[in-house]
């Protein structure tokens, strides 16, 4: 698609304000509905996945959170 470019994150559009943005604070809020898991995230991010999908990413999460925390210095609180 023109004026358009896929990165390892997410599509992006080349008139896209490039720069950094803020973390987000808030977590997202998962629930369980017709045999998917349902997560809303901050900024109006809403994702539908499998259960499978979902546990895969809870524990990516994790480990990433977890490398961050000791990216800052900081024990992750789990």
């Amino acid at each position: 698609m023109p004026g358009r470019t896929k990165n390892k994150h997410r599509e992006c559009d080349m008139t896209d304000d490039l720069s950094p943005h803020e973390p987000a604070a808030d977590p997202g809020v998962a629930s369980a509905e017709q045999g998917m898991v349902l997560l809303d995230g901050p900024d109006g991010v809403a994702i539908a996945m499998t259960p499978e999908a979902a546990d895969a990413t809870g524990r990516s999460l994790i480990a990433a959170a977890e490398e961050a925390s000791g990216q800052r210095g900081e024990a992750h609180p789990s």
